[in-house]
């Protein structure tokens, strides 16, 4: 099992003292919303449920453990170690893909105080940076709208493979449409895009090169010389354009024409190997045009430099002029595409220039969640023996709420969220229409009195008896969820810069424990 050394040495300590079967409560949270929003995803629930099931310390593992732990550690502890497994634990969680406010627990895990211990860095590990890059990605797709297509490209980029796959499988669940990591797609069944790089236009150099040169076309017949027929209507493209003829470089217009040839269905341009308004676009436009004339369509191109919000309106142009003036209806509408170290800003300016991009590739951006590189979830004990924990701190934010709790959502009239409440687990559920006084973190010194058109509770019990007990969505039905529980939000909450702070409650009676165990441990 992943597990940091100080867990193995406190587990050890408990078996000692013989605390290491009472029963415990943890819960995993994170303090402050990523990016300054007031929010995260919660991800990586599925992952951290099949650690669950697959935890066991087997031979090799306790012979290591033998030469890391100090050599006074008592043989048994080891026996004791090789019998160890989660039959015994039990984890409620909110569903993956949900809506995470600040403090409020995402996940808990309750079950004898070591393995409880145990499991800690396990599912901060499997957690952390699937919610933080899950949450990166549904701010990409807040600024890219609904409509535009998002593609994963960090394969290259990311904190190695493990990180790379990750970042495909839950930017995914972020809002991305497609990735371009073959593994991620084979894995989880992500659908895969991807278009050409400079380096295969650069490789040509004249149309000499293209082998083969037939296509037959789509409706049967005679094969055609597609070199030829392509170079054909780049004399007519740069005539009507009213660009040099000279200008367009012949060995992307050779490695244009092979591409073709190869995916007549699926022809697609990177137009910035040179220029794009003298070579690029009359390049691409003559080949997309010679396999119209052989009843065949072209899909799209990409850019991957410049100005890309000016330069796709500028290509938008050219295409609806050379549907009318070459009478092809549908070339008006071939979809472009856009990458080149694409970030939130990138967004945010597209947006306020205006724009004609179908697709935006991103990478760096999206992997490496450079605005903020973790999610600082944490892991806490609240309970040990049927009696509340406490981790005390000058520091507000970084005190602990004690016992084991169950969390309600409350809802206005128009469905949105305005509150969670955490209540001790033996309180009876909040009724809709029911005047509650409330305790918000922050202002603990002050009651608040809040009624709530819907209450919902939010953890589902997922993990009993060592075995996984209530279905796991699929990746696409998870998609799915973080979208519905995204478009609940109050825009006040969601919105990307300042935020309206969302206000996470306690009821009367957990403050009540709150601020008896603070005086106790004062």
């Amino acid at each position: 099992p992943m597990a940091d050394l100080y867990q193995l040495s406190m587990a050890y300590g408990h078996w000692r003292a013989g605390r290491h079967r009472a029963p415990a409560s943890a819960e995993l949270c994170f303090r402050r919303g990523p990016f300054r929003w007031g929010f995260a995803l919660g991800a990586g629930l599925a992952r951290g449920l099949q650690g669950l099931r697959r935890f066991r310390f087997g031979p090799s593992d306790i012979t290591y453990l033998r030469s890391v732990l100090p050599s006074t550690t008592e043989e048994a502890f080891f026996e004791y170690l090789a019998t160890l497994d989660t039959s015994e634990v039990t984890v409620t969680a909110m569903p993956e893909g949900s809506v995470v406010f600040a403090r409020v627990p995402f996940l808990q895990v309750k079950g004898p105080l070591l393995v409880v211990q145990l499991l800690e860095t396990m599912l901060l590990c499997l957690v952390n940076y699937a919610s933080l890059v899950a949450t990166n990605a549904a701010r990409f797709r807040f600024l890219a709208g609904p409509n535009v297509k998002l593609m994963e490209m960090g394969l290259r980029r990311a904190q190695g493979p493990d990180g790379a796959l990750s970042a495909s499988k839950y930017s995914y669940i972020g809002g991305f449409d497609f990735t371009s990591n073959v593994v991620a797609g084979k894995l989880y069944g992500i659908p895969v895009r991807g278009t050409i790089a400079h380096s295969f236009i650069m490789s040509f150099t004249s149309l000499q090169e293209v082998q083969p040169r037939e296509l037959p076309p789509l409706a049967g017949g005679e094969p055609v010389d597609l070199p030829a027929l392509a170079e054909l209507w780049l004399q007519q493209v740069c005539e009507f354009l009213q660009t040099p003829l000279e200008k367009a470089n012949q060995g992307e217009l050779a490695a244009f024409v092979s591409y073709a040839i190869t995916f007549p269905h699926d022809f697609q341009g990177l137009l910035d190997t040179y220029c794009v308004r003298r070579s690029g676009l009359p390049n691409f436009c003559a080949v997309a045009l010679a396999l119209h004339q052989l009843g065949y369509q072209a899909i799209g191109v990409r850019l991957d430099s410049g100005d890309l919000a000016k330069q796709s309106k500028e290509i938008r142009r050219v295409f609806q002029a050379c549907g009318t003036r070459f009478q092809v209806p549908w070339f008006a509408n071939i979809s472009i595409a856009v990458s080149n170290d694409i970030s939130e800003q990138s967004l945010e300016e597209f947006n306020q220039e205006g724009n004609e991009i179908d697709m935006i590739g991103v990478g760096t951006h999206l992997v490496t969640c450079p605005l903020q590189p973790s999610l600082g979830c944490v892991y806490k004990l609240v309970e040990v023996n049927g009696s509340p924990c406490l981790k005390l701190t000058e520091d507000e934010e970084k005190m602990t709420i004690p016992g084991t709790k169950t969390i309600y959502r409350l809802y206005d009239a128009a469905g949105h969220p305005f509150m969670d409440l955490m209540a001790l687990e033996e309180e009876p559920l909040p009724s809709a229409g029911q005047e509650l006084v409330v305790r918000v973190l922050g202002r603990l010194g002050e009651t608040s009195k809040v009624m709530a058109t819907t209450v919902e509770p939010l953890h589902h019990t997922y993990f009993r008896d060592g075995q996984v007990c209530e279905p796991l969505p699929s990746l696409l039905e998870v998609k799915n969820h973080v979208q519905v529980s995204l478009s609940k939000l109050n825009p006040a909450h969601s919105r990307l810069h300042d935020p309206q702070p969302y206000p996470v409650a306690l009821t009367e009676r957990l403050h009540h424990l709150l601020i008896e165990l603070r005086q106790a441990n004062q």
